[in-house]
């Protein structure tokens, strides 16, 4: 995985207001691990986009989420793993989102995933708890594939006053 801090940040003037400046990656790093909600898109086998909601924890340095081994994410992901997930405010005037691309890796060390099933339930709740077994998340849902994404390349939108384009590269 790509290192947990960013080795390249810049503000794009063309997207931004003269008086912004750069987001610090801890700004979008604390947004990553507070939102609720993500969108997910992937690459179908024919080259369409799909884009999906979904939840997701942040750990170590990456975004992980599960799914399903027959569900169309996984399945797009088995052709192609590289991926954005994006999050944020439905605002214009306020607000800041961010966009995540990178590879989608699969996860299968069974300690790594039962840490991640507690940081499901810290943060979603117990509705959300998973088993692990044999490398894969096990609810009452069935078995999930769980997935990480560490940033390649990450944006930040500060939207309201001042607009602002961070651009952080890993």
């Amino acid at each position: 995985m790509p290192p947990a801090m960013p080795t390249e940040t810049s503000l794009d003037p063309r997207y931004s207001a003269p008086e912004a400046h750069a987001a610090d990656w801890s700004e979008a790093v604390a947004r990553l691990t507070g939102a609720e909600v993500f969108w997910l898109t992937s690459v179908r086998p024919d080259g369409r986009p799909h884009v999906t909601p979904l939840i997701a924890v942040w750990s170590e340095g990456a975004l992980h989420f599960c799914t399903g081994p027959d569900e169309r994410k996984a399945r797009n992901l088995s052709a192609n793993a590289q991926v954005a997930l994006t999050t944020g405010t439905n605002s214009l005037s306020a607000g800041f989102d961010v966009v995540i691309e990178g590879e989608a890796v699969r996860v299968t060390d069974e300690t790594r995933l039962r840490a991640l099933a507690g940081a499901y339930v810290d943060k979603y709740g117990p509705d959300w708890r998973f088993d692990v077994r044999d490398g894969v998340f096990v609810g009452d849902g069935g078995v999930a594939l769980v997935f990480a994404v560490a940033p390649r390349t990450a944006f930040g939108f500060a939207k309201g006053e001042p607009f602002g384009q961070t651009r952080w590269r890993f």
